[in-house]
């Protein structure tokens, strides 16, 4: 079982029912006939204390693999970097001490955020990706954000089209840890 555990952009906002990023990559698996079960834990407006406090949740489905993907709520609502990076420390310790193989999938923020913050807020993904020593994805929507017809009109979440995209972001970064 693969796990994508995350906020809104796991959970497919605004996209139609079955065109989240976590249903195309199951769709992905299939075709290349590697038999893992994709669940979509991901939850609109979920902050990484949220994500925290889900955790027992997702160990209990024994999952092989999970997809991290927590933090922009965090920073958009402004909270202090220490507890982003506890909370995430917390979800990705946690998963690695069961045994669970762990991605990060990572995201930025808006340049009104400021410069300062926003540097502070990726490298975070990058420190505990290098501390955890799991693979990671420096921004979730690459190859989407920006793309015509891939962002919907908030400026923010996926279109159906633009989760294809994340959904192939997130295949090529699980390719080492999949098996037949």
């Amino acid at each position: 079982m693969l796990v994508c555990f995350g906020d809104s952009l796991t959970a497919g906002y605004g996209a139609e029912p079955g065109h989240s990023y976590p249903d195309y990559l199951q769709k992905d698996l299939d075709q290349l006939h590697l038999r893992y079960r994709v669940v979509n834990e991901g939850v609109s407006g979920d902050t990484t204390k949220d994500g925290v406090s889900r955790l027992d949740q997702v160990l209990a489905l024994k999952p092989s693999i999970v997809v991290v993907e927590f933090g922009g709520n965090d920073g958009l609502r402004g909270l202090p970097l220490s507890q982003t990076r506890a909370n995430l420390d917390r979800i990705i310790g946690t998963l690695v001490k069961a045994g669970t193989q762990v991605a990060i999938a990572g995201i930025t923020l808006p340049p009104q955020y400021g410069a300062d913050y926003i540097g502070q807020f990726n490298s975070m993904y990058i420190t505990l990706a290098k501390k955890y020593r799991v693979p990671m994805l420096p921004f979730l929507l690459q190859n989407a954000y920006g793309g015509r017809d891939m962002i919907q009109a908030d400026g923010i979440h996926p279109t159906s089209k633009g989760n294809e995209v994340v959904a192939r972001n997130v295949l090529n970064l699980l390719r080492p840890m999949l098996k037949k």
